[in-house]
C-alpha cells in the first residue's frame, strides 16, 4: 500500500476509533481499508444523534457487507442512491435455492464474488442467507440512503415481490446462537484453563466470569465495558464469612431498554476479585477494561473486539477438550438462566440480572432444564 493510500486510511481508522469509545466496532481496521470518507462521516453522524448503540452496530456491520459484496460483485463501491437492479441483484445473490444450484451451478451468488467475500471473512457458513438477515440489510442500506438526503427504490412492488417468492422457494429452520449452554460445569472446565498469572489467563478469567455472573452479558457489552461504568458497592455480609466485594455495572441503554433507561447489574464475590486481579496486572485504570493483549504480552489501549469475546469462549472450550463448535458467547447468557433453573432461582429473580425483558424469551432458556426435573415429567 502506498504512502498517499495509508494516510487517508489511518485518518478513518483514527476517527473510528472515536467512534468506537461509544460504539464498540469489529473489524475496525478492515473497516478503515474497506469504507469511504462520506460512510465514516455517516456513522459520525448517527453517533452524534444518539442512536441506539445495537443499531448502529447493526448499520456499520450491515454497510461493511454491503461494500464488500458491491465491490466483489460490481467491482465498484456501492453506489447513492442504489439502482432497483442493483436491490435485485443483491435478493438474487443471498436468497436462492440449493436444489436449484445442483442443477444450474450459475444459481445465487457467483462463484468467483462468494469466495471473495468468504476469503475477508464476511462469508463463514455455507447456503443461502436467512431472510430475516437480508431483510434487515436492505433495511439498513435504506436507513443509510436516507441519511445521505437520498430517496431509494427499497420499496418498490418488484422489491418486495421477488423477496417474498425467494422466501417462500427457501424455507429455513432456525438455528440456536450457541448449540449449547455454558452451565455452571461448563464454565469451571473453562475457567480451570486460565490457572497461570500470564496476562492472558487472567483476563479471560475476568471475561469469563464477569459475563457469566453479571447475568450472561452480550458479547458486545463485554467488549464495550469501560471503568467508568463500574461503581463501588458496600460489601456482601455472609454469615460464618468474611464480607464480600461487590460492584455495580451501569449498563446504560441495552439492547431491550427504553431509551433513557440505565440498566445496572451487579458484581459479588468471586468475579470482583477476577476483575480486581486484571486491573492490576493489566494496568486498566480508565477507559475500555478488556483490551487485546499483543504477542510480547503488550496490553493494548484499544478494546477487544466483539468477536474476540466469541473467539475467547471458543479457545478455552478447545483446551478444556470440549468441542469448540457447541460454545459461543451468547452460551453464557443462555448458560446464565439455566443454571438459574438448576439452582432452584426463581425466573423473575434471574430476569432482574439478566435484564431480559420477555419472559416468553428468558423461560425458553429457564424450562429447558426445569422440565426435565419437574413434577410434569415425573408422573410415573
Amino acid at each position: 500500500m502506498t504512502d498517499a493510500h495509508r494516510e487517508p486510511v489511518t485518518r478513518r481508522a483514527e476517527q473510528l476509533d472515536t467512534i468506537a469509545a461509544v460504539l464498540p466496532i469489529d473489524r475496525r481496521d478492515e473497516l478503515a481499508e474497506l469504507l469511504t470518507d462520506q460512510d465514516i462521516e455517516t456513522l459520525r453522524h448517527l453517533v452524534t444523534e444518539g442512536m441506539g448503540e445495537n443499531t448502529l452496530r447493526a448499520l456499520t456491520s450491515d454497510l461493511a457487507y454491503l461494500q464488500a459484496w458491491s465491490l466483489a460483485a460490481t467491482g465498484a463501491s456501492l453506489p447513492w442512491p442504489a439502482p432497483e437492479a442493483l436491490l435485485l441483484k443483491f435478493v438474487a445473490h443471498h436468497l436462492w435455492q440449493p436444489e436449484q444450484r445442483e442443477i444450474d451451478p450459475h444459481h445465487g451468488m457467483p462463484a468467483e464474488v462468494e469466495q471473495n467475500l468468504r476469503e475477508q471473512g464476511f462469508l463463514r457458513s455455507p447456503g443461502p442467507h436467512a431472510p430475516d438477515t437480508v431483510r434487515r440489510r436492505l433495511a439498513s442500506w435504506s436507513t443509510l440512503t436516507k441519511w445521505r438526503g437520498l430517496t431509494g427504490v427499497f420499496s418498490s412492488p418488484s422489491l418486495k415481490s421477488a423477496i417474498r417468492l425467494a422466501v417462500r422457494a427457501t424455507p429455513r429452520t432456525r438455528k440456536r446462537k450457541s448449540a449449547k449452554a455454558v452451565t455452571g460445569d461448563v464454565l469451571a472446565k473453562l475457567l480451570a484453563t486460565c490457572s497461570t498469572d500470564s496476562l492472558r489467563d487472567i483476563r479471560d478469567r475476568a471475561i469469563l466470569m464477569v459475563a457469566f455472573a453479571s447475568g450472561g452479558r452480550r458479547r458486545s457489552e463485554i467488549a464495550g465495558l469501560r471503568r467508568e461504568q463500574l461503581s463501588i458497592e458496600p460489601p456482601i455480609t455472609v454469615e460464618g464469612g468474611p464480607p464480600l466485594p461487590s460492584l455495580a455495572i451501569h449498563l446504560g441503554r441495552t439492547k431491550t431498554s427504553g431509551s433513557v433507561h440505565d440498566e445496572v447489574v451487579y458484581l459479588t464475590g468471586r468475579p470482583v476479585d477476577a476483575l480486581n486481579a486484571w486491573f492490576a496486572v493489566g494496568r486498566i485504570e480508565a477507559g475500555s477494561i478488556f483490551r487485546k493483549i499483543d504477542r510480547w504480552g503488550n496490553v493494548s489501549k484499544r478494546a477487544l473486539e466483539p468477536s474476540a469475546v466469541n473467539a475467547i469462549v471458543k479457545h478455552r472450550a478447545a483446551l478444556a477438550g470440549l468441542e469448540p463448535g457447541e460454545f459461543s458467547a451468547h452460551g453464557l447468557r443462555s448458560g446464565y438462566l439455566t443454571e438459574a433453573a438448576n439452582r432452584g432461582i426463581p425466573l423473575p429473580e434471574a430476569m432482574e440480572q439478566s435484564r431480559h425483558r420477555s419472559v416468553q424469551q428468558a423461560s425458553s432458556y429457564y424450562n429447558n432444564a426445569t422440565r426435565r426435573s419437574g413434577r410434569a415429567a415425573r408422573m410415573l
